[in-house]
Order: C-alpha cells, then sequence, then structure tokens
C-alpha cells in the first residue's frame, strides 16, 4: 500500500494522464467543476477553462432535458455507480457515440459525480454488445429454472448449467466431456447412433423419445422421469445440440393420481348408476305390485259388488218365484179341506193338479239354482253315449207339454237319420229350457217351431217362438245370471236359462246364436260337434 504522502500525487497524475474523458460534476452547481486534458480534447475546447465557462449545460445529443439528468443523477446517488451508452456532443456540435461511467461520491459535504467517459468506435461497440450478450446468455443459462445441457455433433457434453448437474448428481464440471447416454442411457436401446446422426444430418427442433416414456439415471445409479427437448445452433460452421431436462417426477405422480381419482370417480358413478339402476328396477317392480295389487283389489271388490247384486237379484227372484206356487198349494189345500164329500171329488183333482204343477215349478226352480252351483265348482263334466236324436227329441217334447198355453202347438222336424255319440243328458236340459223359454214367452195360439240338422259332424239344432221378442239392449246381457229382459219383468222367470245352456255348451265345445225381434219373437241356435257311431 502506498504511504499517505504519494495518494493525492498518485491520483493527480491518474486524472492528469488518463486517456478517457474525467470530470468532477457537482450536483448542487449542475455541472463540472474540474475536467481532465483528455476531456477538453475529446469534446473540442481550447481549454479547461472554456468548457467550465461554457453556459450550455447539457453533453447529451440531443440535449437531455432538466428531469431526464436529474432522474440519472438520482439513479447514480442511489446505486453508487451508473453505467450507459449515450450520444455526446462535441463544442462544435458534431456528435460521438461514447460509454458513460458515473460514481457517486461526498467531499466536504458536497454531492458530487465521478462522472468518465470514452469514446467508441464501431468495433468497440460491436466488441461491447457483444459482451453484453455473452453476459446476458450465461445468466439465462446459469439460472435457467430447468436443466441446459449442450453437446457436440458426437454427442460429448461441452456446457451444462447447475440445475442439470444438480438434476443427475454431478457437479456441471463434471458433465464436460462425457457422452450424453451417461445421463440417459435407454434413450433410443441400441437406434441412438443412428438417430443421432440423423439429427446431425437435418437438426430440427423436436421432442427426444417422443411417443414413450423416457427415464434419466443419476450418477448413483437412481432413474426418474424425464422430458427433454432439442434444439441446435452452429458455431464456427460446427453443429452443436441443445438439450433441455425436465424432471417430470410430479408431473407424473399428479398424473398417476388423477388417474386414480378418474379411476375412482368412474368406480363410484358406475357404483351410483347401478344403485340407481337397482333402486329404479326395485321402484317400477314395487308399482308394478301396487298395480297388480290395486287390480286384484278392484277386481275383488267388482266381484264383491257383482256379489251383492247377484245376493240382491237372488233374494229378490227367489222371494217371488218362491212365493207363486207356495201360495197356490197353500191355497190349493185350504180348498181341498172344503171339499169332504165324495161328489167333490172332481174339485178335489183339479187343486191336487195344482199342487202337483206347483210342486214341479219349485223342483225347476231349485234345479236351476243346484246346475249353477255344479257348474260354477266344476263339478258338470261331459260323458258321450250314443243315442237317436228323433227319440230324445220326442220325450222331450213329451216332457214340456204341461207348460204349453190354450192353442200352442210344437211343431219338429228332424235331419238326422242316423245315431250319434253325444252328451244326450245335456242335450235334454238344454232342449227342456229353450222349449220351455219359448212357451213362457210366447202368446196363446201359438207356433214353436224345432229344428235339428246333422252336417259335417255338427248338430245345429234352433227353436223358434212367435213371442214378445227382446230388444238389442236387453239381447247383450242376456247370458249373465238372473238377468232378466226388462219386457217379462211380470212373467215368472229365474233369469237362469240361458246362462246355464251357454255354460253347458260351453263344456260340449258348442256355440249358440240369438236372433230376436221386439213382437215377432225369437230364434236360437245351438250348433254341438258330435262323433259318429262308428268311431267305437
Amino acid at each position: 500500500m502506498l504511504p499517505v504522502p504519494y495518494t493525492p500525487v498518485l491520483a493527480n497524475l491518474l486524472y492528469t494522464h488518463s486517456r478517457e474523458f474525467v470530470g468532477i460534476y457537482d450536483v448542487a452547481l449542475g455541472w463540472f467543476t474540474q475536467v481532465n486534458p483528455a476531456a477538453v480534447q475529446l469534446l473540442g475546447y481550447a481549454s479547461e477553462a472554456e468548457f467550465l465557462a461554457d453556459p450550455d449545460h447539457s453533453l447529451r445529443s440531443p440535449p437531455w432535458t432538466t428531469d431526464e439528468w436529474r432522474t440519472l443523477c438520482e439513479l447514480t446517488q442511489r446505486e453508487g455507480h451508473h453505467e450507459q451508452e449515450a450520444a455526446i456532443r462535441r463544442h462544435t456540435g458534431e456528435p460521438v457515440q461514447a460509454y458513460l461511467r458515473l460514481t457517486y461520491f461526498e467531499a466536504g459535504g458536497q454531492h458530487a459525480l465521478l462522472v468518465c467517459m470514452a469514446a467508441q468506435s464501431p468495433i468497440q461497440r460491436a466488441e461491447r454488445a457483444l459482451a453484453h450478450s455473452v453476459r446476458r446468455f450465461e445468466a439465462v443459462f446459469t439460472n435457467a429454472t430447468i436443466g441446459i445441457i449442450v453437446c457436440d455433433q458426437a454427442g460429448s457434453m461441452v456446457s451444462a448449467n447447475g440445475l442439470a448437474g444438480e438434476l443427475f448428481g454431478y457437479a456441471p464440471a463434471e458433465l464436460l466431456g462425457q457422452r450424453i447416454e451417461v445421463l440417459v442411457p435407454d434413450a433410443a436401446g441400441f437406434h441412438h447412433e443412428q438417430l443421432r446422426a440423423s439429427f446431425n444430418h437435418d437438426p430440427q427442433v423436436r421432442s427426444m423419445g417422443a411417443h414413450r416414456a423416457l427415464d434419466g439415471q443419476r450418477q448413483d445409479g437412481s432413474v426418474f422421469p424425464v422430458e427433454v427437448s432439442l434444439s441446435y445452433f452452429y458455431l464456427d460452421e460446427e453443429l452443436y445440440v441443445v438439450a433441455y431436462i425436465l424432471d417430470t417426477t410430479v408431473k407424473h405422480a399428479a398424473e398417476q393420481e388423477l388417474l386414480t381419482q378418474q379411476q375412482h370417480v368412474t368406480r363410484l358413478n358406475a357404483d351410483l348408476e347401478q344403485k340407481v339402476a337397482d333402486r329404479t328396477h326395485a321402484l317400477l317392480n314395487t308399482l308394478e305390485q301396487l298395480e297388480k295389487r290395486g287390480q286384484e283389489l278392484a277386481q275383488a271388490l267388482a266381484a264383491e259388488q257383482e256379489l251383492g247384486e247377484l245376493k240382491s237379484r237372488f233374494v229378490s227372484m227367489a222371494s217371488h218365484e218362491f212365493r207363486t206356487p207356495l201360495t197356490a198349494v197353500l191355497t190349493s189345500a185350504t180348498l181341498i179341506g172344503k171339499y169332504p164329500g165324495g161328489d167333490q171329488q172332481p174339485q178335489r183333482v183339479r187343486h191336487l193338479d195344482r199342487i202337483h204343477t206347483s210342486v214341479n215349478h219349485l223342483n225347476a226352480i231349485l234345479e236351476e239354482f243346484l246346475s249353477v252351483g255344479r257348474i260354477e265348482e266344476g263339478k258338470v263334466e261331459t260323458h258321450s253315449a250314443t243315442f237317436d236324436l228323433n227319440t230324445l227329441l220326442t220325450e222331450t217334447l213329451a216332457d214340456v207339454q204341461s207348460l204349453r198355453k190354450p192353442g200352442q202347438t210344437i211343431v219338429h222336424q228332424v235331419a238326422c237319420p242316423d245315431p250319434f255319440r253325444l252328451d244326450s243328458s245335456l242335450l235334454r236340459k238344454i232342449l227342456v229350457n229353450l222349449l220351455s223359454n219359448a212357451l213362457k214367452y210366447s202368446g196363446e195360439n201359438s207356433v214353436v217351431t224345432v229344428q235339428a240338422a246333422c252336417r259335417d259332424n255338427q248338430l245345429v239344432v234352433s227353436v223358434a217362438d212367435q213371442g214378445v221378442g227382446i230388444s238389442p239392449e236387453d239381447q247383450a246381457h242376456l247370458f249373465e245370471r238372473f238377468f232378466r229382459a226388462r219386457n217379462v219383468s211380470t212373467v215368472p222367470g229365474t233369469g237362469l236359462g240361458l246362462y246355464i245352456i251357454a255354460r253347458y255348451l260351453e263344456l260340449m265345445g258348442g256355440t249358440i246364436d240369438l236372433q230376436s225381434t221386439l213382437g215377432q219373437g225369437t230364434t236360437v241356435t245351438v250348433t254341438i260337434p258330435y262323433e259318429n257311431d262308428s268311431a267305437d
């Protein structure tokens, strides 16, 4: 270190003999208080005194404004030092491109700036710009947040930033000269050399190991997932490849977690959809069962209502139908007691006949009731047997002769010459019911016509009367239990005859057809299949 007495001498020598502009700028005065000879020469003044006396206190071309120069002084005072390029104006008006360095200091309580300035040639400016560019590149390269490695054409690493070394567990200097395969040994299997040659021949900015996972290998042998992007540049006509390396461990973990969550959500959605489907199915089943129960309840209620109606109609009909013959029996029995003499035998016989007729009527009513019960309980079965229709019809007509009114006649015609197999008992009951109705609802002196024919193993029997007839409205209900047409409500009857006939025909596989006109009569036709006697 120089002795203290030499320091002012040395400072004066450096100040006086410097080849750069050196001057002391008084901040409060707003101008220089002292400049060296190089400053006088650079700006084209004749002397230091002439420079200091120049009233135009501005060095820049165009001149700094007052605010701009104040801002520059405050920046230098705050930071202590400031450098920048500036276009300086000579005393003659000629501009000079210079590099300006300002340093703040205080002396004797005064604020001042040490101003150093050097004129720059185009080459110097280019060199300085290049130096700045290099420093900026180095700053970006060194402080980048991803790993950066530069390789030559052979794949040897020539440069690496700090983060690249940190990712792979090396000091950056330890990577220089090593092959890139040390860091990504499985980059492209055994074809890496061919891929490198292809890239060197036609370099492009692209990803390394596209469409597949890529692992990096640390110095300790551990591996981790990486993404590598490649770019290139030429220096002195030599190709260099730049690899930008990103550790994707966190990204892969996040992707895996996202995939796991998506799968979990998918499972939850599937479970939820299944639960919704199950609940919907259960609800539909419940609704179906409720609907079924509702239908069953409605049917039961309808059946109950029908049963109630049938009971009411049965009680009404039975009380009426039973009262008439019982009254006749009671009256006739009373009258018989009033004819004790032997000469009154004809009167007693007449009343006995009435009693006999009334009892038969009661038996017929009871038989109809019992027949309905047996039919609905399924106790009636068909038993086919061979018989002659002429004989059966003759016997049936004899059974209903007592039902004829005065002047009524029954005409019959049979076109069945050969015996056949059929349930003759049920057929007799059907014919009795049809003939009873025809005689009951026809007037005196009327004709009832019975026709029977056999064709194609079908027995067709029709019974036609000249009675009161049946309205179309009532015809729709004729085969219901206890139903009676409105125009015969005063005529005795149970309303069961046609119902029983229809059920018998159903058992025998037959059909029934009814044609009727009010005031003209009714024709009932039954068709029953039979078997020929030769089939036995």
